[in-house]
């Protein structure tokens, strides 16, 4: 592979996206991973396992993404998470309203990708509307609302946003070293609670949060190392190639899904390139389409009645502005963001598991 052809190495990054995609679809199909699901089991049964192993994941990506740090310098520093500019009230209503919206349509989404790929059309449907959503927040007619009011409220550091960096400037302590003595802070502490219950421990959940982390550490690899260009022969400036950001990407679900959408609308438009993030949203339903078939478990379902089809279309449409407008979902910030222990992830984590508890409290209401 010439190392200075960006046509050759995008493609390779796409294929890793796909790959990439299909292992996460296949195991979170088998593993039941959901984050919604999860938030579910403790408000309903008091179950914590799910959420045990979503937090077994962001331990996974933490250590993973601490060893790209060492191993490639500048690769997470380049991402969008880490940004200067700490945009913390898009990060609070962009994760409120995914939050909430999620719970409405049963899923996040990946979650959402995953049924897809299982025969529910309810998913299929929601998929189509977030996806709307979300590229009516990047570029259509709630773009003015994201871009011109909500990220104009924002903080300037100086310098990237992770803990390590924060602490460094704070303290005068190196932000490597920081960074390190966090990530094997907070990775412990996320494996210490993951693993502390015995059913947490089951092959299949300890089989999803590893794998669900390494996925997200293989895609920084991926579109970090793989799809660095030195310099590209175009503008002769060091670039990330493959992605739609134009930097170091990890799995997210939710600008993908609108990328995908332009695709498939505009296939002969030849700016329009299968791109890691598109690449990945088909891995994931291919992967879960797979293991669907291959267990028995495919089939069709469509909507209970107009109240339900309401509450999915309302939950897909806050879904598709929220993750944009936060810059990520429940693996995109919530795991993805998290492993680069940015300031703007774990606000938008918090956002996110706060607008999912004030919708099951609000669907409680209804119900009464």
């Amino acid at each position: 592979m010439d190392a200075m052809d960006p046509q050759t190495i995008a493609t390779w990054v796409a294929w890793g996206g796909l790959a990439i995609g299909l292992v996460f679809g296949w195991v979170a199909a088998l593993s039941n991973f959901c984050t919604m699901g999860a938030l579910a089991d403790i408000s309903n049964m008091g179950d914590w396992t799910r959420l045990r192993m979503w937090a077994l994941a962001i331990a996974v990506a933490i250590a993973g993404a601490a060893l790209i740090d060492v191993a490639y310098p500048g690769v997470l520093d380049a991402s969008m998470y880490r940004a200067t500019r700490l945009t913390w009230l898009s990060h609070c209503v962009g994760g409120t309203l995914f939050g909430f919206g999620m719970v409405l349509a049963s899923g996040c989404g990946a979650k959402t990708l995953i049924r897809v790929g299982a025969g529910n059309l309810k998913s299929l449907v929601v998929a189509i509307v977030l996806a709307i959503s979300a590229d009516m927040a990047l570029r259509g007619a709630l773009a003015p609302l994201r871009a011109n009011v909500l990220d104009q409220i924002s903080i300037d550091l100086g310098g990237p946003q992770d803990l390590g960096a924060l602490l460094g400037s704070l303290s005068g302590h190196s932000a490597a070293l920081l960074r390190a003595v966090l990530a094997v802070a907070l990775a412990g502490a996320f494996a210490v609670f993951a693993l502390w219950n015995a059913s947490s421990r089951a092959p299949i959940a300890v089989t999803g949060g590893v794998v669900t982390g390494l996925m997200v550490v293989a895609a920084w690899y991926v579109t970090g190392h793989i799809g660095y260009l030195p310099e590209h022969p175009d503008t002769l400036q060091a670039a990330w190639v493959g992605g739609n950001s134009g930097r170091p990407e990890s799995i997210t679900f939710v600008g993908p899904q609108a990328y995908t959408l332009d695709l498939l609308l505009l296939w002969t438009d030849r700016s329009r390139v299968l791109t890691f993030g598109i690449a990945s949203v088909i891995g994931t339903v291919a992967g879960s389409a797979l293991y669907a078939i291959w267990t028995g478990r495919f089939r069709l379902e469509g909507f209970r009645d107009a109240e339900d089809t309401a509450s999915h279309l309302i939950g897909a449409l806050l879904m598709g502005f929220g993750g944009v407008t936060a810059l990520g979902c429940t693996v995109g910030q919530g795991i993805g963001g998290l492993s680069t222990l940015a300031m703007g992830s774990f606000i938008t984590l918090a956002a996110i598991i706060l607008g999912a508890l004030a919708a099951f409290r609000y669907l409680e209401w209804r119900w009464r």
